[in-house]
């Protein structure tokens, strides 16, 4: 499979060759679904916490007689039906961890990918030439690139400069191109690559790059 390269300006500048394995995936809802799904489960920290009557530290006097009153019967202050009183059947500390088996979790992600390149969502861009971070550097490279909605941006480790440029603007963020994953993926519309990206990406899925770029003819 092949996808078009781009400079910051928008122009083609080349082709790519990518892996089938990754980018031209059958799409399969239900793996995907599961595995955003459990990475949002495992994002909970469950924390929540009521207290039942038993809990509540309230006076076990009871309130008023039994009867002679012309009111309901009732016992102690930390009754659930009082107000302050202890919660019934509320959250408790839990963990929401799920778990999926590592192939799964692999085809999600290469399903995710393939349905971006399929549908002309991945823009790959030769290199960034930033030496100082530079918000209207990012802003107009997507103007460049028609990118009007989300974007997410994958880097390598030497882009610290593209990764201040890119956090202010809304809608924009940015990711290691090794800590891909399914929710960001689904999250933001638009995924722009660089070339090394591309070949972190093939070589951790895959074990091994296949990518070559060949220029195009003028």
């Amino acid at each position: 499979m092949q996808l078009n390269v781009y400079n910051v300006k928008g122009e083609i500048t080349g082709k790519m060759n990518v892996s089938d394995d990754i980018f031209a995936v059958p799409a399969n809802e239900v793996v995907v679904h599961q595995a955003l799904v459990r990475q949002l489960a495992n994002r909970r920290l469950g924390t929540a916490d009521t207290q039942t009557r038993s809990d509540v530290n309230r006076s076990s006097r009871k309130l008023y007689a039994q009867k002679h009153t012309g009111r309901a019967r009732k016992g102690s202050a930390d009754s659930p039906v009082l107000v302050g009183g202890g919660v019934t059947f509320g959250p408790h500390p839990r963990s929401y961890r799920q778990d999926m088996p590592k192939k799964m979790r692999r085809m999600a992600i290469k399903c995710c990918l393939s349905d971006k390149a399929g549908n002309g969502l991945i823009k790959i861009v030769d290199k960034f030439d930033l030496d100082k971070p530079s918000t209207k550097y990012v802003e107009n490279m997507l103007i460049s690139l028609g990118i009007g909605t989300t974007a997410l941006i994958t880097t390598t480790d030497k882009d610290g400069a593209l990764i201040i440029s890119s956090r202010n603007l809304p809608g924009v963020r940015t990711i290691s191109a090794r800590l891909i994953n399914t929710a960001d993926l689904l999250s933001y519309k638009t995924l722009i690559m660089t070339k090394e990206a591309v070949k972190i990406i093939e070589s951790l899925w895959e074990g091994k790059t296949k990518s070559t770029e060949k220029p195009v003819a003028k």
